[in-house]
């Protein structure tokens, strides 16, 4: 087999649909957050695509943390948390998630994926007779995690507790089931009804696994999701989570009971098996989830800059999709006039965002994707709107979501 002519042809397959991915080299700015130096073009850009959601990135209590840790155990950790790479800020840090979400422990891991692939695949395999259920617009961490698994699997309708109990009723009630969804879907922004998806799932004896990726630090009291927001956070069994939006690191996690938390610790190759995050990483996070926790006055700022932007896009009649959380979506519905569209942002406006194209959304709603910070100001809203509308009078794209 001719594998180099494989690979090209393939790559330019995705070219030919516009779906090739170009990484912009960029250096975010400390300080002067949503600002970025674009090293591939020059100058200054203003990113409106970052999962920093709250700025955390940058924050000096964050950064102070970082410098000592690396001025006090170097840089990495040294091994696998069994093996010399758990240190005491490795523990500090699962410490403040299991009373973020009010559980008995947590369990940290390098990446949100790794944690659903690995607490998943885990779960699945090992639970006897496991039958998951799965929310159709699942991440793709947790469909991988599910697939690795080899459990078997029903897939219910997205948000549809109905379709759950349907699929559950249907079940061998001997056999064990794990009912898997998310709070804050990324692409349309919609939020589950986590409380009425337990109701049903605890009808039926299922455990529920619910990631929180795209709702830490943004909703609840003290940050620790929807599910805190909706009063509900007691009634999940497995919360999942990362530390690389709202708290502006890396990293990802699960909050659980004690013997669950252990059992994925004992279990789960993709812990066992990978070196520990670096002690800088686990102390800057620790810092950030302490802060964040009580940074009330952040979250309604947040909130209220993810509202005014859908309110300036509609106003002048750009496709915003609808939206209940702080994801803000337009609507381009063509692979190839999306990418056209960022990168006429990044070229003549100095803005940055990411065309999110097919398989990450169905083909025909493909979007630009806009995620706006705490930091960014009403004349940054009103510049990334003129400039959306001059793009979109350049470029054939329709103006009805």
């Amino acid at each position: 087999m001719d594998f180099e002519t494989f690979f090209k042809t393939r790559l330019d397959a995705l070219k030919a649909e516009g779906r090739y991915r170009v990484f912009t080299d960029i250096a975010r700015r400390a300080g002067a957050f949503p600002r970025a130096h674009d090293h591939a073009r020059g100058g200054e850009i203003t990113v409106w695509c970052s999962n920093d959601y709250l700025g955390m990135g940058q924050h000096p209590d964050v950064l102070a943390a970082m410098r000592q840790a690396i001025d006090t155990t170097g840089a990495g950790a040294g091994g696998t948390r069994n093996i010399s790479g758990t240190t005491h800020y490795h523990v500090a840090l699962e410490r403040e998630l299991a009373d973020l979400h009010c559980k008995p422990a947590a369990l940290a891991f390098t990446s949100g994926y790794v944690a659903n692939e690995a607490a998943l695949a885990t779960l699945g395999s090992q639970l006897p007779g496991c039958i998951v259920f799965s929310d159709a617009l699942n991440h793709a961490s947790m469909i991988q995690g599910i697939r690795h698994s080899g459990a078997e699997k029903h897939i219910f309708k997205h948000n549809d507790p109905a379709d759950l109990e349907r699929l559950l009723k249907a079940a061998d009630a001997s056999r064990a089931k794990l009912v898997a969804f998310e709070s804050v879907y990324s692409m349309d922004g919609d939020i589950a009804p986590i409380g009425e998806i337990c109701d049903v799932a605890h009808r039926y004896g299922a455990m529920t696994y619910l990631d929180e990726v795209h709702a830490v630090g943004l909703y609840g009291e003290r940050g620790a999701g929807v599910a805190e927001r909706d009063g509900v956070m007691d009634r999940v069994d497995l919360i999942q989570g990362t530390l690389a939006k709202a708290f502006g690191l890396m990293g990802g996690y699960v909050a659980a009971s004690a013997a669950l938390v252990d059992f994925l610790r004992s279990y789960a190759p993709g812990f066992i098996f990978t070196t520990s995050l670096p002690p800088a990483i686990a102390a800057g996070a620790a810092a950030s989830i302490r802060y964040v926790k009580g940074a009330t006055e952040l979250r309604h700022r947040h909130q209220e800059r993810a509202a005014r932007l859908k309110q300036r896009l509609a106003a002048a009649k750009l496709p915003v999709m609808p939206s209940e959380s702080h994801i803000v979506p337009v609507l381009v519905g063509d692979a190839r006039l999306c990418k056209e569209a960022s990168d006429d942002l990044l070229e003549r406006h100095r803005i940055y965002v990411q065309p999110i194209n097919y398989p990450t959304v169905p083909r025909g709603s493909e979007r630009l994707r806009f995620t706006p910070t705490p930091l960014h100001s009403d004349q940054d809203i009103e510049t990334l709107v003129a400039a959306l509308s001059d793009v979109w009078s350049r470029l054939p794209i329709r103006r009805v979501a």
